[in-house]
């Protein structure tokens, strides 16, 4: 209540414009032309600032954070010193771009910015720069995932690892806040990827040098280089501003398996100008051509027939090269390396690393080029093998290797004979050796036959037994009936373990069982001879046969058992009839009698031939029923 009583007395007030003639300022001591003329000098002054415009400033002071901008505008601006990062050299009254964010902010501020300033325009001058494969400068940011990123134009630029420079760059953070210079290499508008190069700098400038360098080159000139990178294949070198390259085999007149065993980054060497292409500025190198070849400093006294120690480097197909000295090799033949007529693999007789003596076979100074033997080490075992191997000996063999035909066994250090596949074994049908034993086994072998000029031994594994086939002659005799197992079944038959290990033959029409069914494998069942050659080794067996020929004696055993009984019965009949002929008319009863007998022999006759009729058996008998 009181304050509405306080409301409703105060007095109101009406408010007017404010004047600025009347306003005691002493304005009013000019005249309208003289006011006029004052306001007209005071707009030439200002400048006509519209905002979210680009603008050019003069920079008026620095301090540690900010920078104050005089656009022309009735107040300065100021500006973050972060916003220019990228002008390091930045000084008081250099000319910058800024953007106009605001006139008058709620302090009565203007507020500028170079960082917009920058990235307005910064799209036309990148896409400027790399038609025009201009030189921009850049600030580097930070590191990022394979590389760094780089502030160039206000625009986030990326600089890959690989870019960077020439050599490979194993630090990125040695570039993070420092000012480079760069050009622009690829642009994606669709993303906003700005792609930009310091490389491409040094490699103009090295291109340059490189040129130079390329002129004052000669075939045969002996630089200083630096090793600059290693490969598989061979080493970069670095001779003051242009790569040569140093390939493996021009390292070391001996044999190296990778570059690293002789050289080291960044190690100084002395290397020979091999040859070198302008065009393609490719310059080949030499290590190995500083010093003397091996060869021309091999003993001068070493001839054919020399005993020679020497390293394995090398194991091919055909042999194995064996360094005797650095950079001096020979070759030993596989054919070399035993005396035994069946070659086998170098890998069975030498191994990488090796440290062996051998022969010298043929020796070429002009061609460099050596053969080596190591057989020749050892007497030769053929020259007495007829005495040592004589026809009918036996023998322990190793099984070395498998042909179609038979088995190679090693009787000892390069004597080797031949097993062939028929003479294995005296039962067994074999149709690979691989089926009776292995690569490694023994074997006892006897000589069959010797044959020193072609360096040949035939060797007999089944002649070490009797031949069973003597014995399954008085065994496996025609028609005789044995035991056997189905083995295996073909298309043609089957083969039949028998008694005694020796394996028959059983035709597919003679594996029906009385039941109707085949025999299957694995499957036991008597079976009966029915060919025997003992010159093929060769046994013919059949199962049907058996139940076919008891079926056949049992038709023909109830047949003579028919015959016979029809027989008897014809003979009652005959002597009924006889006693009639002798019977009185008188003696009535005994006729009575007779004849009785006489119709119940017909009966019996009678029935007897009707049964004979029926049986399936004798259905083909009609002539014998008929009788």
């Amino acid at each position: 209540m009181i304050t509405e009583e306080i409301t409703n007395q105060t007095p109101e007030v009406k408010s007017e414009p404010f004047n600025w003639e009347n306003s005691g300022k002493g304005w009013n001591d000019y005249s309208k032309e003289e006011r006029e003329k004052l306001e007209k000098m005071y707009d030439q002054t200002l400048s006509s600032v519209v905002e979210h415009d680009i603008v050019q400033g003069s920079v008026v002071s620095i301090s540690p954070k900010d920078v104050l901008i005089n656009i022309g505008f009735k107040s300065d601006g100021l500006v973050p010193l972060t916003e220019f990062r990228h002008m390091p050299d930045l000084k008081v009254g250099d000319k910058v771009e800024v953007y106009v964010e605001t006139q008058e902010d709620k302090n009565g501020q203007l507020i500028l910015s170079h960082k917009k300033a920058r990235a307005l325009k910064s799209w036309d001058r990148v896409n400027a720069a790399l038609e025009g494969d201009e030189v921009i400068t850049g600030y580097v940011k930070c590191r990022t995932k394979g590389g760094l990123i780089v502030d160039v134009f206000g625009i986030e630029a990326f600089l890959p690892g690989s870019q960077i420079d020439v050599k490979p760059i194993r630090d990125y953070d040695q570039f993070v806040d420092k000012t480079m210079e760069f050009k622009v290499v690829k642009i994606n508008n669709e993303f906003k990827n700005v792609v930009v190069s310091h490389k491409v700098l040094i490699e103009e400038e090295l291109e340059a040098q490189k040129a130079e360098i390329m002129k004052k080159l000669e075939k045969g000139q002996v630089l200083e280089g630096t090793v600059k990178n290693i490969t598989s294949y061979g080493v970069f070198m670095d001779l003051g501003g242009v790569d040569g390259l140093l390939h493996i085999t021009d390292i070391s007149w001996g044999r190296i398996n990778h570059p690293e065993e002789v050289l080291k980054l960044d190690e100084k060497v002395n290397v020979v100008i091999l040859d070198f292409d302008d065009e393609k500025k490719r310059i080949a190198l030499g290590l190995k051509q500083l010093t003397p070849h091996p060869w021309s400093q091999l003993d001068e006294n070493l001839k054919v027939g020399d005993k020679v120690k020497g390293k394995v480097v090398v194991i091919a197909d055909y042999g194995a090269f064996v360094e005797i000295a650095a950079g001096v090799e020979g070759l030993v033949h596989v054919s070399e390396m035993s005396w035994s007529q069946h070659l086998r693999s170098p890998h069975e007789f030498l191994k990488v690393g090796d440290e062996i003596e051998a022969v010298i076979l043929t020796l070429d100074r002009e061609e460099r080029k050596m053969s080596l033997g190591l057989k020749q080490l050892k007497p030769d075992p053929w020259i007495d093998v007829a005495t040592k191997y004589p026809v009918g000996s036996k023998h322990e063999a190793t099984v070395k290797n498998f042909q179609n035909f038979g088995v190679f066994v090693e009787l000892e250090e390069g004597i080797d004979g031949l097993v062939h596949i028929s003479d294995l074994s005296w039962s067994k049908k074999i149709k690979h050796p691989s089926e009776f034993c292995k690569v490694g086994d023994k074997m006892e072998v006897v000589v069959l036959e010797v044959d020193p000029e072609n360096r040949r031994l035939s060797l007999g594994h089944k002649q070490l037994e009797e031949n069973p086939w003597d014995v399954f002659e008085t065994i496996f005799t025609m028609d005789s009936v044995h035991e056997g197992t189905i083995l295996k079944v073909g298309e043609k038959g089957s083969t039949v373990a028998m008694p005694y290990g020796v394996e028959a033959f059983c035709p597919s029409k003679h594996m029906i069982k009385e039941n109707g069914k085949a025999l299957h494998a694995d499957e036991k069942a008597d079976f009966k001879v029915i060919e025997f050659s003992k010159d093929q080794r060769k046994i013919v067996v059949s199962h049907s046969r058996i139940h076919e020929e008891v079926s056949a004696a049992s038709r023909v055993a109830e047949g003579k058992e028919r015959e016979k009984e029809r027989e008897e019965g014809v003979k009652a009949v005959k002597k009924v009839k006889e006693s009639v002929e002798k019977t009185t008319l008188g003696d009535l009863t005994a006729l009575s009698n007779l004849k009785s007998e006489m119709e119940a022999a017909e009966k019996k006759t009678k029935k007897s031939d009707t049964d004979t009729v029926k049986t399936p058996e004798n259905n083909g008998n009609s002539e014998d029923s008929a009788s």
